[in-house]
């Protein structure tokens, strides 16, 4: 069984996964998770292609992956984690309409 802590990592890891394969769309990518966020902030919340609370959901997502590494001792709680799991679900939906609805005459 995976630690808490790994599980709790997992929606956070899957909205990223998420992000960078849109931009796989237009064959962008980016070493650090932070540039690859930064250029979706910029090209797909600012411009509203996806709406900017999921652009802040997202950014909440980045700095609790941050802590998750960089903090010792750190463990997302319950709460916490149950957001990040809304998180990874609503982009993954607007990431299907946004591929398979609106994107499809490209």
């Amino acid at each position: 069984m995976a630690s808490l802590k790994v599980q709790a990592i997992e929606p956070i890891m899957q909205s990223f996964i998420t992000i960078r394969s849109i931009l796989a769309l237009e064959q962008k990518d980016f070493k650090k998770h932070s540039s690859v966020i930064a250029y979706f902030n910029q090209n797909y919340i600012n411009k509203g292609v996806f709406p900017k609370d999921l652009g802040r959901s997202i950014n909440l997502a980045r700095l609790y992956r941050e802590k998750s590494d960089y903090v010792d001792y750190y463990i997302m709680g319950r709460e916490e984690a149950e957001v990040q799991i809304q998180t990874a679900k609503t982009l993954i939906a607007y990431t299907e309409k946004y591929v398979f609805g609106e994107n499809q005459s490209n």
